[in-house]
């Protein structure tokens, strides 16, 4: 029964603003019956961005047109009768299922078709009158959506993009400290559960920059277009970075022993573990998504050089061998090389 978020109260205004818009100018351009088409297509358009504003008005309007044809054409067939509008409502079902519609579009056929049969006349005067209301209140709605302060949200993107960047190198930071000491069943089930959450860390940044990319779409507040293709491509840096994270702590969670500790190819990899670290919140601050920068991470990138290593004298060769391999990726990534 409730949202788990509350509507920004601007998008209250401007449905309301839309909606007496509509309703104004479509009465006085289109004289007879109150115009409620006009009214609910407004209300429908207003929508958090844009780029579905206009979506959403080209649905509403092909919804209309051809719910407004199946009920005109059906009343003229058959005549006034009551069970003429059950009927449109059935056709008009049909059609937008044959013809595969949105389910937005369908819907907006059905409720054409019923509304222009139950409210008003079957002429095919009316019927273009509800056509030219409902293109009316959807023109309205883009005008007033996209002149009243159009919503940009990169704030959101950067929010999560940075929250994703400082997990990503605390998963690293824990997995360098773990390596060179010993570790119980629960440690281990712990560094990977926390290492699986950066999966929907990822999707959530990803999520939050489409969200942004399509509020700019259409919209004539453009000037933050080059911060989202900056976290975009940082977003496309660090998602590879993910894989690799889950995939060292998924091989030391399934190879470790006690003797790990002791072997000194491990304590190499934990220091580059730390670098990488470092670097990605290097990363992050350079692409301003951390405007608050740490006192703990200097200016000058830590993987400055790629880690070599003999093969180990122990039986760890597979996991020293499965973690070389993902640092690696991690340092290109980073580094920028191929």
């Amino acid at each position: 029964m409730r949202s788990a978020k509350r509507a920004p109260l601007l998008q209250v205004v401007k449905s309301a603003v839309a909606t007496i818009g509509a309703w104004l100018i479509a009465g006085w351009l289109v004289p007879g019956p109150l115009p409620v088409f006009a009214a609910i297509a407004a209300l429908l358009v207003v929508l958090p961005s844009v780029n579905q504003s206009f979506a959403k008005a080209i649905e509403r309007s092909l919804g209309v047109i051809v719910g407004v044809v199946i009920a005109t054409g059906l009343s003229l067939l058959l005549g006034p009768q009551s069970w003429v509008v059950l009927l449109a409502i059935v056709v008009a079902m049909l059609v937008a299922w044959v013809f595969r519609a949105t389910p937005g579009m369908g819907n907006q056929v059905a409720i054409s078709a019923m509304l222009v049969l139950a409210l008003g006349s079957s002429s095919p005067q009316y019927a273009l009158d509800r056509i030219i209301e409902t293109l009316i209140g959807v023109a309205i709605g883009i005008i007033v959506n996209a002149l009243i302060v159009p919503p940009v949200l990169t704030a959101p993107a950067r929010r999560d993009l940075g929250l994703l960047g400082a997990e990503i190198a605390a998963s690293l930071d824990r997995l360098a400290s773990a390596l060179p000491t010993a570790q119980t069943p629960a440690q281990l089930q712990g560094l990977m559960v926390e290492a699986r959450l950066l999966r929907p860390m990822r999707d959530a940044a990803e999520a939050s920059i489409t969200a942004g990319e399509e509020s700019l779409t259409l919209n004539p507040r453009r000037a933050q277009r080059g911060d989202l293709a900056e976290m975009r491509a940082l977003l496309d840096r660090l998602s590879p970075i993910v894989t690799q994270v889950i995939g060292m702590t998924r091989a030391y969670f399934d190879h470790y022993d006690d003797a790990l500790a002791e072997e000194p190819t491990v304590h190499a990899i934990a220091e580059q573990l730390r670098r990488a670290g470092h670097d990605v919140r290097l990363a992050v601050q350079v692409a301003d998504v951390a405007p608050e920068p740490s006192s703990e991470t200097s200016a000058i990138p830590a993987l400055t050089a790629p880690l070599r290593v003999k093969p180990p004298a122990s039986g760890h060769w597979i996991l020293i061998g499965s973690l070389m391999e993902d640092l690696r990726r991690i340092r290109d990534e980073l580094v920028g090389e191929e």
